[in-house]
């Protein structure tokens, strides 16, 4: 006879469970910050030099949190497989889970190849984490991480445009409201209009009179976003119903908005008996985060005194049937449901393939990875000294054979009161006259939100003020100045109705270091092309010379890196692959409610198959008391039947019930403690 060889068989080494779990948890972290991290450092670098964008520093230590006070729910859920279920929905939640994360990606790639890139790239991230959420673990886990990601989504604020509409709606109400104020406490205010925004004047005791202009930082709009992230925190880890945490959220939006009209009235009041610089020094201390902590306390006290409700849970009553050791096979307490050990996870070959590929692909990602803003090689000089003094050079823009470059101005005055570091004017006056000359704006920031596309401010703001419009849109659309790396940028043609007076605008976002007297430093800054047509006809010319000149400068800047042909074709076609995955998804999710639905029929012809005292124990699974533990479980189905049945002897008909297909066990949440309960 042959010898029989044994075959050789490789196993995984036994890991423990929370090793297992971090091991996941950190190559989702990795991959995420991997992908997303020079869209994140822009983000919070920004955060730290602009009071607007400053409340997305909290949401990392807020994130932190939810994921420390879900920690025992997490253990509880992680290990849960999908093993029970039919191989036709297995690995669903897998798919699901690729399928999220690639609409991430493309969405990402695609938002590259736009005028707003910074907003895709970061809307794409919390759908990144939850695709390889779903890929490593399962939809429990998904549903216990939802609100944590969606915070995410707060970590840019909304566009410009609803920015400036929403402030300009909020100014009116809060000017007029301060100023009443005033008038109710015998201060002399009146009320006028400046350049759009509210002007509140006071007259002083000795005579002279104090301007306070409500613009849109003083509205409240900032710190009202701000304060909705918190409130949003606020209501959800309050201990309480739905409703109550609703109203709660409801009553904050108010509450945020009154404190910004007592910040107002308080620094009129102060200028009234002190002057016009303690008033803003008081006015400035009052807004952004001071607002934001005192409507947080505010909300925290109505939660407690009105609706009587808690952040922290109550002591529950001690089980005496817990055990915190309990015996092998006793992971949970049959009395209060309380799970006290999870269930073990192991490390499969599967498990082993997804990682190995999500490190693979985020590696590959970021080798092709495309930035933000266009980045530079170059480190153009903006200052020199001279022996007459500081000036700024033309060195940082190009000469050319048909204009003759000059510096005109700094306007610090727009400088300060738009929070950049420069805003710089330069001329390109034309060799030939019958050219117009192109007048150039260099507007330079360390924050990226200091610069401000121009049909926000001339067409936007004005509708929102509702305001008569001190300019008519002609044209407005995208023009792509280089093809790889692809640099976007805006074309705006308006005309001034009171003087119809046209003017041409091109303008677009780079990324440089520039050179500041022998110092290198990072700067974001808005490069606008102006140009004043005499006629309409004269507008296909004047688009052409611009767009040559836009191009001349965007290549004397020397971009710093190209892109893929991969890259490119796959942002040159975005929208065509998105919407494919996007249909991938809708079908998966489609073909589960329908496989849903299959097994509803098949569990409801078996359980008219069951015995009686089986359909007994269906019913009193139903009828439990929230949460269908096996105690409760137990007790609804002694009243029912008057049968007496031991702990024991009901778990395992629920467990034979669940092999069935007929109910099944899940994890409920009381309080952010996992509960092991049973559903139909």
């Amino acid at each position: 006879m042959p010898k029989i060889v044994p075959k050789l068989q490789w196993h995984l080494p036994i890991i423990p469970t929370d090793l297992v779990s971090a091991l996941k948890i950190a190559v989702i972290v990795t991959a995420t910050l991997t992908v997303f991290f020079q869209d994140l450092t822009l983000i919070f670098t920004d955060a730290l030099h602009n009071e607007t964008t400053s409340y997305t520093l909290a949401i990392p230590f807020i994130f932190a949190y939810l994921i420390y006070r879900k920690r025992k729910m997490l253990r509880a859920v992680m290990p849960l497989s999908n093993k029970e279920q039919s191989r036709s929905i297995r690995h669903l939640a897998s798919i699901t889970g690729i399928l999220l994360a690639a609409t991430a990606v493309l969405l990402y790639w695609h938002g590259s190849y736009t005028f707003t890139s910074i907003e895709y790239h970061m809307f794409a991230l919390p759908l990144f984490t939850a695709g390889l959420c779903l890929i490593l673990f399962n939809p429990q886990t998904l549903r216990q991480l939802a609100f944590p990601m969606a915070l995410l989504f707060f970590l840019t604020p909304p566009p410009s445009e609803i920015l400036h509409a929403a402030g300009s709606t909020l100014q009116v109400p809060s000017a007029e409201a301060s100023n009443a104020i005033m008038n109710v406490l015998h201060i002399p205010s009146t009320l006028t209009s400046e350049n759009g925004n509210p002007l509140i004047t006071i007259t002083r005791l000795n005579g002279s009179t104090m301007p306070f202009s409500v613009d849109i930082a003083g509205s409240g709009i900032y710190s009202l976003i701000g304060f909705t992230v918190f409130a949003a925190f606020i209501a959800y880890i309050t201990r309480g119903k739905l409703w109550k945490k609703t109203v709660l959220l409801i009553i904050g939006i108010p509450t945020v908005y009154l404190l910004n009209i007592v910040g107002i009235t308080m620094t009129l009041f102060i200028g009234y008996n002190s002057g016009s610089d303690l008033a803003l020094q008081t006015f400035q201390l009052l807004g952004g985060w001071i607002i934001i902590l005192l409507g947080t306390l505010l909300l925290l006290i109505i939660s407690e005194k009105v609706f009587k409700t808690h952040i922290f849970a109550k002591p529950a009553e001690k089980c005496l049937q817990c055990n915190s050791k309990p015996q092998p096979g006793r992971d949970y307490c049959r009395g209060c449901g309380r799970i006290v050990r999870p269930a073990t996870v192991k490390l499969h070959k599967s498990d082993m393939a997804k990682l190995g590929a999500i490190i693979l692909v985020a590696g590959l990602l970021i080798t092709i990875q495309v930035p933000a803003f266009a980045m530079t090689q170059g480190s153009p000089i903006i200052t020199i000294n001279t022996p007459s003094g500081r000036q700024s050079s033309t060195q940082i823009l190009p000469q050319t054979d048909q204009y003759t470059l000059k510096f005109i101005y700094r306007d610090t005055h727009f400088e300060a009161l738009a929070k950049q570091d420069m805003s710089l004017i330069y001329l390109y006056a034309p060799l030939n006259e019958t050219k117009e000359p192109i007048w150039t704006s260099l507007e330079i920031a360390t924050s990226q939100s200091s610069l401000h596309p121009w049909e926000t401010s001339l067409i936007t703001s004005p509708q929102s003020h509702d305001t008569q419009h001190k300019v008519s849109q002609i044209d407005l659309r995208d023009i792509q100045l280089t093809q790889n790396p692809p640099i976007i940028s805006h074309y705006f043609v308006f005309n001034y109705t009171a003087t119809n007076q046209t003017q041409a605008v091109l303008y677009w976002f780079e990324t440089t270091a520039f050179m500041v007297n022998s110092t290198l430093q990072e700067k974001h800054v808005q490069i606008s092309l102006i140009a004043y047509p005499q006629t309409m006809s004269e507008l296909p010319e004047i688009e052409r010379q611009l767009v040559t000149l836009a191009t001349a400068i965007t290549d004397y800047w020397q971009p710093i890196e190209t892109w893929s042909e991969t890259t490119l074709f796959i942002s040159q076609n975005g929208i065509a692959l998105l919407t494919a995955t996007s249909i991938a998804i809708a079908l998966t999710i489609i073909y589960y409610e329908v496989e849903a639905r299959k097994r509803k029929e098949t569990s409801l012809i078996a359980t008219g198959k069951l015995t009686n005292s089986s359909r007994e124990i269906v019913k009193a699974v139903q009828k439990s008391k929230k949460p269908a533990t096996l105690e409760n479980v137990a007790v609804t189905l002694q009243k029912s039947t008057e049968e007496k049945i031991t702990t024991e002897q009901l778990e395992q008909r629920l467990q034979g019930l669940e092999e069935a297909g007929i109910i099944k066990s899940s994890v409920y949440s009381q309080n952010d403690e996992p509960i092991q309960t049973w559903k139909t």
